[in-house]
């Protein structure tokens, strides 16, 4: 079964390495080698910028935003640059499945927290023309798009800012994804009602299976559906199951998400967002060459064939092609 992925934090793992490519590299979660073995049609590639703390806890170097952005764009670029026969870019849906006819595997570029654009609208064109084609609003920090999930109410009703609202028109012009894994719930139903387009929850789980504020709501996952959008269900053990000390992953646990989702959304808005490289635990599915093994489950499940097409890559081909 081919599949599309909608996230890893694959680009900051290498720059954290100092590898120049991401095209072997067993240490990590996700390779292009791997992807390939695993059916991999299509994997989203986020470029993550973690906060000055989370730099410092992880060792890594601290800099300016913008300088990098374009270290880890070089990674991605040097990838596509020498392994071009295996690997492509694709800005569209048409792309994808030129890639797909060449054998090739499709790299998304994608952007996770929105905090470099920095309140100008131009940075989002500057995006858009470096490929980046869907850009989670927040982390887990307030930045010029609006508040991020949090356990504190009052930052959670915090809706878009002004900019924020803004952006989201501008986005809908270009054909960039508005990404709302991580957004408070106050910002998600912002871009509900003001996104013309479908809209993505990359990698956000069902808070009702997890009490998790990155979770979401049964209403927030019919509002993601009713405007044709899709969420990726999340790899990560912290937010699979009620007890967010959870540190185990298995596949009858993607399977509940995927179910609930689809009971609270329908068939159409559920999709596979790992979370490669961002996240740790005792993984049933540790690695993208390890993917099949999770639709064998899904089968074993009760899934429809139909159903499964849909989670595997159909649901996010869709969206794709409505957005981009």
């Amino acid at each position: 079964m081919n599949y599309i992925d909608m996230h890893c934090d694959t680009l900051m793992k290498a720059w954290g390495k100092k590898w120049p490519d991401i095209y072997d590299r067993p240490e990590m979660m996700v390779d292009i080698r791997r992807l390939l073995r695993g059916g991999c049609k299509a994997q989203f590639f986020a470029i993550f910028l973690p906060s000055p703390k989370m730099k410092e806890r992880m060792g890594l170097a601290q800099m300016d935003d913008d300088d990098y952005i374009n270290q880890l764009y070089r990674i991605f670029c040097t990838t596509l640059e020498q392994h071009g026969d295996e690997v492509a870019q694709a800005k569209s849906l048409v792309q994808m499945h030129e890639n797909t006819s060449q054998g090739k595997l499709s790299a998304i570029l994608t952007m996770e927290d929105g905090r470099s654009v920095d309140g100008k609208m131009e940075k989002l064109d500057h995006y858009y023309n470096m490929g980046v084609r869907v850009i989670g609003l927040t982390w887990n920090q307030e930045n010029c798009f609006g508040a991020p999930n949090s356990r504190d109410a009052s930052i959670m009703a915090k809706g878009l800012t002004d900019f924020g609202k803004d952006a989201i028109i501008r986005m809908n012009e270009l054909g960039m994804g508005i990404d709302v894994s991580h957004l408070s719930d106050g910002g998600f139903w912002d871009v509900a009602q003001l996104t013309q387009k479908p809209f993505f929850a990359t990698h956000s789980n069902c808070r009702s299976l997890n009490p998790h504020p990155r979770s979401m709501t049964d209403e927030m996952i019919r509002a993601l559906a009713d405007k044709g959008g899709v969420m990726g269900v999340n790899f990560c053990p912290a937010f699979l199951i009620h007890d967010v000390e959870n540190n185990r992953a298995d596949c009858d646990m993607l399977a509940a998400q995927l179910r609930y989702m689809i009971n609270a959304g329908g068939e159409d808005c559920a999709a596979i967002g790992t979370d490669f490289d961002g996240m740790n635990g005792e993984l049933e599915i540790a690695s993208a060459d390890k993917m099949p093994n999770l639709f064998i489950a899904l089968e074993h499940a009760g899934f429809t064939p139909r159903e499964i097409e849909k989670i595997a890559f159909a649901n996010a081909e869709r969206v794709i092609a409505d957005v981009f």
